[in-house]
């Protein structure tokens, strides 16, 4: 096995895909230290700076010195915490919904709601083509027949779903704010094409629960939208751990019944339960650290594009600098982190060949100062 696994990654570091963990310390925030450096970061999903702030600290601790370390078992047998509950019901508040089901991961948040919507051949599910690997991989194990549309297309959406005619389950599934472009999905178009072919629909906010929209509700209500299934993240803008489905009441008992990687693993341990709650009052006490949020990514966004850098469609709080070479841009990539700023290189295959980039997420708390001592080390380092 061993001389298998060397063989495979000999392959991936000849083709200049090897990857690699990085070594992170401090509390999280705009400054912490990678690798032995300290840096300014931006390579992280913290974005409302709520991972270290003082009041879902305590909220993480008040959770586990009332029910302990884990949760103890699946939510089916004797996992199904108080917090639980409490959580689920603050975060159906928050998006505007009947009811909230939290997952472990985003990842098997996609993989219960995709494999519970869509279970078989007679069902179809309609993906973007650049839609998150956890929707692409939910996609296949749903064992029901998979459309791709072009990325964002309306018009490609409306050529896909023509051809629906005789499927029993319609599915869209489409990101909301699409991780590696930074770009916002048009759901004010595609919606309308969806429903005019009785298409549930499902989107995957993970980026954008929590810093889009007026409410912070994300990419739906930026777009003016309802979507039927919302699938957030509790560790991005909330700064913790975890994932949650915004749905009506019958789905989330659908869920419950159906989706095996709801059933078949432990509940959400009690610290990352108690420190969501905890962000989620903050975030809707602070509105304005989205606004910050949005201010720092176009500052960056500008200053990138006037150094020479293509930011491609990004809108969002995620800001690419395509370089468009695997050897090349983790070059940049690591002369940076010399130099005192962490923005991770993103290379062929996870996305397309010529359009390696580096990735900038900046947080609500880098000061314009910061963002203008990132832009000129880039401008420099280009």
């Amino acid at each position: 096995m061993d001389a298998w696994a060397r063989a495979d990654l000999d392959a991936l570091d000849a083709r200049g895909l090897l990857r690699r963990t990085r070594r992170v310390e401090g509390l999280a925030g705009p400054r912490m230290r990678v690798d032995g450096h300290d840096v300014l970061m931006l390579a992280g999903s913290n974005y409302l700076d709520l991972a270290g702030h003082p009041e879902v600290l305590r909220g993480a601790r008040e959770a586990s010195d009332a029910a302990g370390g884990a949760a103890g078992g699946s939510r089916l047998i004797n996992g199904n915490l108080a917090l639980h509950e409490e959580l689920e019901a603050a975060l159906a508040c928050f998006a505007g919904t009947e009811a909230a089901l939290v997952f472990s991961t985003g990842y098997m948040a996609n993989l219960g709601v995709l494999t519970t919507l869509a279970s078989g051949p007679d069902d179809v599910i309609v993906s973007d083509e650049l839609n998150h690997a956890s929707i692409v991989d939910a996609c296949r194990l749903s064992r029901a027949e998979v459309r791709v549309f072009r990325h964002d297309r309306p018009e490609d959406l409306e050529r896909v779903a023509a051809g629906l005619a005789g499927f029993r389950r319609r599915v869209l599934i489409t990101d909301g704010v699409y991780s590696m472009d930074g770009d916002v999905a048009r759901l004010g178009e595609l919606l309308p094409v969806a429903r005019a072919h009785e298409m549930t629909v499902v989107v995957d906010d993970a980026h954008g629960l929590g810093v889009l929209g007026e409410q912070g509700r994300g990419a739906c209500e930026l777009g003016g939208v309802e979507a039927d299934v919302v699938i957030g993240n509790l560790g991005k803008a909330l700064g913790s751990f975890g994932a949650y489905v915004a749905c009506s009441s019958v789905v989330r008992e659908w869920l419950i019944n159906r989706a095996r990687s709801f059933i078949f693993t432990c509940g959400l341990p009690p610290a990352p339960v108690g420190a969501a709650r905890a962000a989620l009052r903050v975030l809707e006490r602070e509105p304005e650290r989205r606004k910050q949020l949005l201010e720092r990514a176009e500052q960056l966004r500008a200053g990138l594009g006037d150094a020479g850098y293509d930011t491609g469609r990004s809108s969002s709080q995620i800001v690419p600098a395509i370089v468009g070479d695997n050897a090349r841009v983790m070059a940049l990539c690591e002369a940076a982190l010399g130099r005192g700023v962490y923005a991770q290189g993103i290379r062929f295959p996870s996305v397309p060949a010529g359009t390696e980039r580096i990735r900038f997420t900046p947080i609500c708390a880098h000061t314009p100062g910061q963002i203008d001592q990132v832009v000129e080390l880039f401008r420099e380092l280009r």
